[in-house]
């Protein structure tokens, strides 16, 4: 393997990595790794195609749910190439553009996954909060528009970050922490001024996924409130366990999404264990739980699901 020590404006290349310490592991962690794969990407796949094709779940709680479950098939497939590279076929080299594309799709998808965990909670306030106006104003008009304007906003702040990375020059050995670009990652080996890259890299934090979590956070307390406020017990307890699998959902996003930034720009460790293990969670937790949550928490999902297996047998 070449290692590149020199100055070089752009790098031709980087380095992904496995996990430290386990190399000659690796093609049987590949074996678990791929599981998870087919596991997000065909159990996503499969609830898409359940809300597309059955009309009674047409309403917008559901259609939601596909928008989020697509974006689960999207966000492991982005990923794959790298990983398994790495760990099935340990090839570590990755060509410098393919880098920063790699790294737009994981970026603009967390934005996308970010701005669907927002609509799925503001759906949820107004189904507890404000039923009667819940057709009036979640109409197929505006959850297409709300679609949209999803997908545009992770585009429009996501697309600059490949254009940065052409910028500075890159002077030390080109090892990635992880098996996939990263953008925080992917700056450490610049030897150049990278403040530019930083502000804008916070500035995409505070304007995506810190907007979205106070107005996830502030529709969750609303909700509770609401539900506090219901006199019959059985009414409270209907209403927290559609909550659950919502909240449960988001803290599995958010929180490996806060956590390892936060480790690449605050954290010290002579081992780059930790942001490997961080980093897995990040690709596998919500993508591979999402499916299990709302087949096991949603009575209609697991209906449509059983009439699937039974025409398929059939």
């Amino acid at each position: 393997m070449s290692i590149f020590n020199g100055t070089h404006y752009p790098p031709p290349f980087f380095l992904p990595s496995g996990i430290p310490g386990l190399e000659e592991s690796h093609i049987w962690i590949s074996i678990p790794l791929s599981m998870m794969y087919m596991f997000a990407i065909l159990g996503n796949s499969i609830i898409t195609h359940m809300i597309h094709k059955n009309p009674s779940l047409h309403e917008p709680q559901y259609v939601f749910l596909s928008m989020l479950a697509a974006t689960d098939t999207g966000l492991p497939a982005s990923t794959l190439p790298t990983v398994l590279n790495v760990f099935l076929l340990n090839h570590r080299e990755i060509e410098f553009h393919g880098c920063p594309a790699q790294m737009f799709f994981i970026h603009t998808l967390s934005s996308l996954e970010s701005a669907i965990l927002l609509v799925v909670a503001f759906d949820l306030f107004m189904a507890i909060c404000n039923p009667l106006c819940y057709t009036v104003v979640l109409t197929h008009s505006r959850i297409t528009q709300m679609g949209l304007a999803a997908v545009a906003r992770g585009v429009v702040l996501m697309a600059p970050l490949p254009i940065l990375l052409k910028w500075p020059p890159f002077c030390k050995n080109i090892i990635l922490s992880h098996s996939f670009c990263f953008h925080p990652d992917v700056m450490k080996p610049a030897c150049g001024s990278i403040r530019v890259n930083i502000i804008y890299g916070l500035t995409l934090v505070l304007c995506s996924f810190g907007v979205d979590s106070v107005f996830i956070a502030l529709s969750y307390a609303l909700i509770l409130k609401t539900v506090l406020a219901i006199v019959s017990g059985e009414g409270q307890l209907k209403a927290l366990n559609t909550c659950v699998s919502h909240i449960f959902t988001v803290l599995i996003f958010y929180v490996p999404l806060i956590t390892l930034p936060l480790m690449h720009r605050i954290g010290r460790y002579h081992s780059p264990l930790p942001h490997v293990t961080m980093s897995n969670i990040f690709l596998f937790l919500t993508p591979v739980l999402n499916p299990l949550v709302y087949s096991i928490k949603t009575k209609q999902i697991r209906s449509a699901l059983r009439r699937l297996v039974v025409l398929k047998v059939a």
